[in-house]
């Protein structure tokens, strides 16, 4: 097979009931648009039978590259592995669960080939999520996009197309705590937005329920902004600022003979609240240490089990 054009990547985590009607409408799509292409489904530790129907399908047709991990290493890491194993001068990430329609690859590709670098897939609507999800999701990007030192796009996932210069810069970024939106952006090159209809997720569950978009958007937070310091140093300014205040209030109700601050409910609470800025601001503190901690310890990123070539011998 010859080295292809356009690599669509694809993370597998517990997807069985998606991965074949995912194949079939991503050799359709690319099939019409008449160039090279492959698909790298990487497996991030599955245990529904996700692993054997990949392999199926790359025994049945060679644009199929199968990257299979030795255990579940997180959505993010699975897309950095899919675009090191990567070959084609322009590289699609895409969710496996169908809720970006593989038929607006097309439209990114025109996009690229007027000489865009990074096109991005904003949603302009999105079906079959509850208003608690549209909700959260709005109110992340645009937190983001206020406090983060790069100009995040709004309402925009992983789905996008980047050429292969860019590719070959976020695959030099090995951090592991990875917000690959972000990366994408903060490298730079000629970007650009497609409106698309994000549809209803084709079977199965979400992989992203509140606790780990939590930790994603934490992730995103961290790596691109210290707005979190900061505004620990603000509280701190603030009860500060407020202490000094209050004293010569509390000197004048004491000389008038006042029983407002007599007994130890003020000072309890006084001492609480001081204490829960305290604690918050160490929690803030420690997040950015636990981060210096993992990216010192220098391990690999993920583990492969089977790569592509395992499949070509």
């Amino acid at each position: 097979m010859a080295i292809p054009v356009f690599s669509v990547i694809a993370p597998i985590y517990n997807e069985s009931g998606n991965i074949s009607e995912l194949y079939r409408r991503v050799s359709e799509t690319m099939n019409a648009v008449g160039e090279e292409w492959e698909v790298i489904f990487v497996d991030d530790g599955s245990s529904d039978g996700s692993t054997d129907i990949i392999r199926q399908l790359a025994q049945n047709d060679p644009h199929v590259r199968p990257v299979i991990f030795a255990r579940n290493f997180g959505h993010q890491v699975a897309v950095t592995a899919g675009l090191d194993f990567s070959r084609g001068q322009a590289v699609v990430m895409i969710d496996s669960d169908l809720q970006d329609p593989p038929e607006v690859i097309p439209d990114l590709i025109a996009r690229w080939r007027e000489g865009y670098e990074v096109v991005y897939a904003v949603r302009a609507e999105r079906e079959g999520e509850t208003w608690f999800k549209l909700f959260t999701a709005k109110l992340f990007y645009r937190v983001i996009y206020k406090i983060t030192e790069v100009d995040i796009p709004l309402d925009t996932g992983d789905f996008r197309l980047i050429d292969r210069k860019v590719v070959n810069v976020l695959n030099q970024m090995r951090e592991h705590h990875r917000f690959l939106r972000g990366m994408s952006v903060w490298v730079g090159f000629r970007q650009i937005g497609v409106p698309y209809k994000r549809a209803a997720r084709f079977t199965g569950e979400t992989k992203y329920p509140l606790r780990k978009m939590t930790r994603f958007a934490s992730d995103a937070i961290t790596s691109f902004s210290y707005f979190p310091l900061q505004l620990a140093t603000y509280i701190g300014f603030l009860s500060a600022g407020i202490s000094i205040l209050a004293i010569p209030v509390v000197v004048i109700l004491r000389l008038t003979g006042s029983q407002a601050f007599f007994g130890q409910a003020t000072t309890l609470i006084a001492v609480l609240f001081l204490g829960g800025v305290q604690l918050i601001s160490l929690g803030i503190l420690g997040e950015y240490i636990g981060r210096l901690f993992e990216e010192a310890k220098g391990r690999p990123l993920y583990i492969v089990r089977e790569s592509p070539e395992d499949f070509q011998k």
